[in-house]
């Protein structure tokens, strides 16, 4: 298939295709990209290579190399040779394969493992902290709970995987090398006069490192195509196993949280509150019935953040909870601001917060029942947004760039989740990420009540239409002779609306439990993280529900 030529040659998506409201790089306009994420669907395959480079470093991979050799040459007269390949490419899967090819496998691939010094026992420990992990007859060792030791080996197994170029090429290179081995490898000559010293000749290392990641990426898809079903599904459930068990043995951490000698006591992470927010408000201050309001909505946001950041997550495909993290997160931090300032406290200058509570009510009830795709769909429309953004500040002359214009540029292409050199990021001007309106949405997901009677007044009054404007920015001229016509009023709303204050809090208490209910973290954490409400909830009316007026 041809490449799409270019349909816009003006403005910030030049150079782009554009379909319907949707902007692609003409690449990827045929529709044959396909990307996927190599850490998420097979590190957790080659964790036991990923491991041992990470315990004995980089040198160690010419022991896998000699093991590969040496397994072949105890089970070649038995297993036919492209099984050998497959069998020893490093992956967990593979091993698992090759034991059913052959009766002797699993004697061979552990007696020589250890001989070549792959199965030290912080390995074979980080190994044994999965349970259902393929090829469980590796290690002698039984399932049993990471200790911190076998964590930071894990930490650094993954992490030099995803951001150590020349570790994801050793890793991938495994299937090059059991191919050599089993006699199996075909390529270019160029390609061998590349790679035959590879990676001991460090002049080449990174063109080799580049073509190794190339190759593997081609070997897999082409590898895909041949696969049993079964094979495939047993690799995607181990890559979800590996996952959700990292959810579970070791809790998310903040660049904050990290403990330092300058760290006051109440502000390291294993304190019961973590560090104590500034409360300070502005000098009017708030009245005597709504000064606890702030503190409330803090304690409600913070156990949220607890529930569902400790215990089990799916770490493998988060967008879920990353969206729902973020929608509560950003009405709560509007609402936790609002509060600070008591003159927001009216329908003219909070219209902002009670948006932000019913779009975020809207959206994860309306995605709850579409499929888990669509928020994956969600952050794609996000990510293609901020590339047009950052497409659009490129236009500003450089007279009118201050210091700090590069930085929000740069940010916001960090922001698109762009490739720098593959343009793959597509911009959907369309409405929504879904294409359908917030109303939509609410009528759909049986909130068109909540939408009419809280969204619509607000979002007339952040809109600035005329009504709105009317009623809190002009005043009548009080000159008979000027017959009543409007001037701009000097005279602001007044704010201070406590029942108003307390339907924030309400709304955000009934985000937070919706969210709980459809990611449905462990029940044990969140009761715990929610424990002290048992004693003070957050007023006396609420119920989590839509009656509460915002």
């Amino acid at each position: 298939m041809s490449i799409p030529r270019p349909n816009q040659t003006t403005g910030p998506m030049r150079g782009h295709v554009r379909k319907g409201r949707a902007y692609k790089a003409p690449f990827v306009a045929d529709g044959t990209l396909k990307l996927s994420d190599w850490v998420v669907d097979a590190l957790p395959d080659l964790l036991w290579p990923a491991l041992v480079l990470a315990d004995a470093g980089n040198s160690a991979a010419r022991r896998f190399v000699q093991w590969q050799r040496d397994v072949v040459a105890e089970l070649r007269p038995d297993v036919a040779d492209l099984s050998l390949a497959r069998g020893l490419d490093g992956t967990l899967s593979g091993l698992e394969k090759l034991a059913r090819d052959s009766a002797n496998a699993r004697k061979a691939v552990c007696y020589h493992a250890h001989r070549n010094g792959l199965l030290s026992a912080r390995v074979q420990r980080a190994l044994a902290s999965y349970a259902h992990r393929p090829a469980e007859w590796l290690v002698d060792v039984g399932v049993a709970p990471p200790t911190q030791d076998v964590i930071d080996l894990l930490g650094e197994a993954v992490y030099d995987s995803m951001f150590d170029d020349h570790r994801e090429a050793l890793l991938k290179c495994f299937s090059i090398w059991s191919g050599v081995q089993a006699g199996t490898f075909r390529t270019s000559q160029e390609t061998i006069d590349i790679l035959h010293d590879y990676p001991t000749n460090v002049a080449k290392l990174p063109q080799a490192d580049t073509v190794v990641r190339a190759m593997w990426g081609a070997q897999q898809q082409l590898t895909s195509l041949d696969q049993d079903p079964d094979d495939a599904g047993a690799r995607e459930t181990w890559s979800r196993v590996f996952w959700g068990t990292n959810s579970m043995t070791s809790g998310c951490m903040r660049k904050r949280d990290a403990p330092s000698k300058e760290t006051p006591e109440s502000a390291r992470p294993d304190s019961p509150r973590g560090p104590e927010p500034d409360v300070s408000l502005g000098p009017s201050g708030p009245p005597d019935d709504g000064k606890h309001l702030r503190q409330l909505a803090l304690d409600l946001l913070a156990s949220y953040i607890e529930a569902v950041t400790q215990g089990p997550r799916d770490l493998r495909d988060p967008a879920r909870a990353e969206v729902h993290g973020g929608l509560v997160s950003r009405a709560g931090r509007d609402v936790i601001v609002a509060l600070g300032s008591p003159e927001l406290w009216c329908a003219e200058h909070g219209s902002h917060v009670t948006r932000a509570l019913v779009e975020g009510r809207v959206h994860i009830e309306w995605m709850s029942k579409q499929d888990r795709a669509i928020y994956q769909i969600y952050k794609d429309y996000g990510a293609g947004k901020a590339k047009l953004y950052s497409r659009i500040l490129e236009e500003i002359p450089e007279a009118a760039r201050d210091q700090g214009f590069s930085q929000a540029v740069k940010q916001l292409q960090k922001l698109s989740y762009n490739d720098d050199i593959f343009d793959s990021r597509i911009v959907d001007t369309r409405d929504s990420f879904a294409g359908v309106s917030l109303r939509s949405m609410a009528e759909e997901s049986g909130l068109l009540d909540y939408y009419r009677q809280a969204y619509s007044l607000a979002s007339g009054v952040a809109h600035g239409e005329w009504w709105s404007l009317e009623n809190h920015a002009m005043e009548r001229c009080q000159n008979v002779l000027h017959r009543g016509h409007l001037i701009p009023s000097m005279s602001l709303s007044a704010g201070a609306n406590v029942p108003l204050a307390k339907a924030w809090v309400d709304q955000l208490y009934a985000l937070i439990w919706r969210s709980l209910e459809i990611l449905q973290p462990d029940e044990e954490i969140w009761r715990a993280a929610f424990a002290w409400l048992e004693s003070d909830g957050p007023s006396a009316d609420s119920s989590g529900g839509e009656e509460s007026s915002a």
